[in-house]
Order: C-alpha cells, then structure tokens, then sequence
C-alpha cells in the first residue's frame, strides 16, 4: 500500500522532470522564446503529475480524489511553496503577475466555486474550464510575442537545455509521459487503499498526501529556482500551476468523469472558501513592493501547518475540529486579509508621500 503511493509518487516526479526537459527542448529547436516556455511548456509540465493523477482518478471512479488533488495542490502550491521559497530568500513578484495573472488566478478561483454551487461539476462545466485554459495560453501567446520580448532564458535558468539532436527531447518526452501515466495509476491506487485502511474519506487523502506529493515538481522548481536568485520565476510557477490546475485539470477530470462528479459538502463549505481565500491573499501581499519578505512567507507556512491540523482533527472527528475550522475560515482568514490589504495601502500612501513620511 505504501510503497505502491511511493513508487508513484518518485515515477511521478522523475516523469515530470523528463517531460519538462524533452518539451522545453523542442520548443527551443523550434524558435519558441524563452519567456513564452516558462509561461506555459514548464507550468504544464509541473502540473501534468495533477492531470494524469486526477484523471486516473476520475476514471476510476474516486472523484474526490481529483477534486482534493487540485484544490489541495493550489492552497499547498501558495501556503507551503511560496512559504518555504520565501523563507529561503525574499521573493520578487513581477508588476505584470500582479496585474495580470494574479487576478486571473483568484477570478478562475472563484468560478470554479460558483459552478460547483449546486453539489456537481459536470462535463459541460468541464468544458468550459478546459476552453478557459486554451484562451489563457493563447493570450499569453500573443501578448508575449506582440509587447513582451525575451527577457527570461528559462531553459537556462532551470538547466533545461536541449539534448544534442531532437530524437533525444522526443525520448524525452515519451519517456516522460509513460513514467506519469504509469506513476499515477500506482499512486491513486495506493491513495484508495490508504484512505481505506484509515477509515477517512478520499477528499482528504486527495487534500494533503496526494495534493502534496503531485506538487513536488513545483516545490523543486521554486525553490531551485529562489536559491539561483531567479525569484521572479518562483513566484510565476506557482500561480501559472494554480491557474492550470483549476482550468486544464478540473476541466479534464470533470469532462472524463461518467456524467461529471459530485462535490463533497465539505469541500464547498470549507476547503473551496480558504482555496479562494488564499489566491486572495496574494494580492495585497504581492502589491507590498512587488515582493514576498521572509515574514509574510513564515505566515503562509503558519497558515498550511494549520489547515492540515484541521484536516487530521477532522478525519479523526476529533472535538475540537469544528470550532478550529471556524476559528481558521471565519476570524483568521479573513483578519489576515484586511490586515494585509490596510497595510498594502499604507505602504503605498508612504511611497506616493515621498521618503521621510511614516
């Protein structure tokens, strides 16, 4: 049982890493500017682990799986990654990510919450989230092409460098997709079974070993990527996978899913809000000087120490576990938040006031 999920989880990570490597090769053969790789070839490849597990999921018939899969790696993708990377070194944070794909991050966010309102998320919902994913790219696309030039070599800043002739990046990339597909299969099988024997339910699995063993491609990326200095990257792979995961990875396991898949009571009322409540969260933290200090990434891995308390407590039916999860949606968060943003403002005031002002 457990080795089964570790087997999957290492053929995962290896698999990810080759596809990454094969695909940002090819795309160099082909003239793709770098900038346009990173935004898009390295953010689906470190989010693939979360296709190919939610899909497997969905086929076989354990949705909550899927659904904690993604919503779990988003909260862990901000709170732990961002966390940990900017505990390492102070992040930077693009004026583009701010304006941009943050914003797009929290909207999505919030979508997926309103279509899941009525306790399903079917295939036509699917859909939509998959042709919302096809407009993100194709606009990255071409606003890279039109106004943005190659300003990020990622392929060197990640060692992603082609290999010496094209058959050796297509090997890549196959090699790549038959380690996930394979590692996926072990590792929704071995989740099942753990979450049988412990007697919790598939959502929470999905919600803490699953979400954070299928991130690991991201954790490696943002932090490799904070210790060679390329902080901006650390920030970009983090929310270009969250924006990912909801479109392209909830779309295709709702679409693959017989008649879609219900959404768990607990994940509207509690898991859904603090997802959102997160990618908010970013906002007035990312505006604060376009950067993430060491304090404020201390918070985020406060806040993800906390909410996988409340998750243990609660598949334990422990009794503290409902008023610690109230305490966490209805007093921290949305403390936090204000706090954050009467700050953001201040700081802004004092830089428009010019130095010297308090």
């Amino acid at each position: 049982m457990l080795l089964l999920f570790a087997v999957g989880l290492v053929l995962l990570g290896f698999g990810a890493s080759a596809l990454v490597r094969g695909a940002a090769g090819l795309a160099t053969r082909f003239g793709t500017p770098p900038l346009i790789i990173g935004l898009t070839v390295v953010a689906f490849g470190t989010s693939s682990p979360e296709v190919l597990v939610s899909l497997q999921a969905s086929l076989a018939g354990d949705p909550e799986i899927a659904l904690g899969n993604v919503v779990g790696s988003n909260i862990f993708n901000v709170l732990f990654i961002l966390g940990l990377a900017a505990v390492i070194t102070p992040l930077l944070v693009s004026e583009r990510l701010v304006r941009r794909d943050v914003p797009i991050m929290i909207g999505v966010s919030v979508l997926v919450y309103l279509l899941s309102l009525d306790g399903r998320l079917g295939r036509g919902e699917g859909v939509v989230l998959i042709a919302g994913i096809l407009a993100y790219v194709g606009g990255l696309v071409f606003r890279t092409r039109r106004t943005e030039p190659d300003q990020l070599d990622v392929g060197a800043d990640l060692q992603l460098a082609p290999a010496k002739h094209w058959l050796g990046d297509v090997a890549f990339v196959v090699v790549g997709l038959a380690l996930q597909v394979l590692g996926a299969r072990w590792l929704v099988n071995g989740a099942v079974e753990i979450a049988t024997s412990l007697g919790v339910s598939e959502l929470v699995i999905g919600l803490t070993i699953v979400a954070a063993g299928t991130s690991l491609p991201e954790v490696a990326t943002s932090v490799a990527a904070s210790m060679r200095g390329q902080r901006d990257i650390a920030v970009g792979n983090v929310v270009g996978s969250n924006i990912f995961n909801l479109l392209l990875v909830l779309g295709a396991a709702a679409v693959v899913a017989p008649g879609g898949f219900a959404i768990p009571s607990g994940a509207l009322t509690f898991d859904l809000p603090i997802m959102i409540a997160v990618a908010v969260a970013c906002l007035p933290i990312f505006m604060n000087g376009y950067s993430i200090n060491r304090w404020e990434g201390a918070v985020f891995l406060l806040y993800y120490i906390a909410y996988t308390i409340f998750l243990v407590l609660d598949a334990t039916n422990h009794a503290v576990a409902s008023w610690f999860g109230v305490v966490i949606l209805v007093f921290v968060v949305p403390l936090t938040v204000l706090t954050l943003i009467v700050v953001t403002v201040r700081a802004r005031r004092r830089a428009r006031a010019g130095p010297g002002v308090r």
